[in-house]
């Protein structure tokens, strides 16, 4: 039985061909989300309220799911839903819910470059959780692919992408401003200790209720969204004051509102048939997707960085589904 299949009998995966084409998708949703979203800045800054972004993102993938199921697409259990089976899910909508909040929070503690650094530590945190929930064994070649992503993604965090305006003489004295300097407190360090660990608990906790679980993906994914718009509902609701639900929307919002909810979609599909040290490779590999969308679509110039985490995380696909 494969590290993939989670070891339980009769849960294969897609055939290779639809398996290979989920991979690129959510690849590309991944990387295509940050500069998406920085099309939709108005006067450098994001003109909608975060919350109401997660807020409609979990309620579209609630739509989407109630969808399939009635259309047919995903079979409904013959003897009706076991909704004694949706309380699992509770937990990992609030550890989700926690760590989109806790971002945020983050950034009062430490510089973002700091933060997208050492956040690469949710890679190591992922596979410990991996072992120890799934009691599966990594071998020392696998172990050498993860951090090797661990260091693609601290090296590409660490060399930026550049704009290359701000090195052009003549510029504005805004775009000579020198970068925030690197720091990050006591607190910060540890919430990050916290937010790495949730990572890792709720990715892999997800994995193993949904390969329990003999329900279809659309009905856990119903249960797991249904909590998931409560909470973000609660949260969006005792945010203050701020603009309303759909305040400050345009084209490219709803375009990143609609991506990141087909590639929630996606994940768990990938967290259903694969596991979640694959969900770590497709976020790893967008990065590259990310770094090209940014120099095309915003004009950033690509370091030299870039370029060794791409070797780095080409490698660490090898080393671990590579034949061995």
């Amino acid at each position: 039985m494969s590290v993939e299949d989670g070891g339980v009998p009769g849960l294969g995966r897609p055939s290779k061909a639809r398996w290979t084409l989920m991979l690129l998708l959510s690849t590309a949703m991944y990387g295509a989300h940050a500069p998406l979203l920085a099309l939709c800045h108005v006067d450098g800054r994001v003109p909608f309220r975060p919350s109401s972004a997660v807020l409609l993102t979990e309620l579209t993938k609630l739509l989407l799911c109630a969808f399939s199921l009635l259309v047919g697409w995903q079979a409904w259990p013959r003897e009706g839903p076991p909704w004694r089976q949706a309380a699992p899910f509770a937990l990992p909508a609030l550890l989700y819910g926690a760590n989109n909040n806790l971002v945020i929070y983050l950034q009062r503690y430490m510089d973002p470059s700091t933060y997208q650094v050492l956040s690469n530590l949710k890679i190591g945190s992922t596979a410990l959780f991996y072992c120890l929930c799934l009691r599966r064994r990594l071998s020392a070649r696998q172990g050498l692919a993860l951090l090797l992503l661990m260091a693609a993604g601290a090296c590409y965090a660490a060399g930026g992408l550049q704009d290359p305006g701000n090195t052009l003489p003549g510029s504005p004295p805004a775009a000579k401003a020198g970068p925030m300097p690197l720091h990050i407190t006591p607190l910060g360090l540890l919430l990050l200790v916290v937010y790495c660990l949730i990572s890792g608990l709720s990715s892999v906790y997800t994995e193993l209720l949904m390969k329990r679980q003999r329900l279809p993906l659309a009905l856990q994914n119903l249960f797991l969204y249904t909590f998931g718009v409560l909470l973000n509902l609660g949260l969006h609701a005792g945010g203050g004051p701020g603009p309303g639900l759909l305040e400050g929307f345009s084209g490219w919002a709803a375009l990143v509102v609609l991506s990141q909810a087909l590639n929630g979609l996606l994940m768990s599909a990938v967290m259903k048939h694969g596991s979640s040290i694959t969900r770590l490779f497709v976020v790893s590999c967008s990065l590259v997707v990310n770094a090209v969308l940014s120099a095309a679509l915003l004009r950033l110039q690509l370091p030299a960085a870039f370029f060794l985490a791409t070797l780095l995380i080409g490698l660490a696909v090898h080393l671990y589904y590579g034949s061995r």
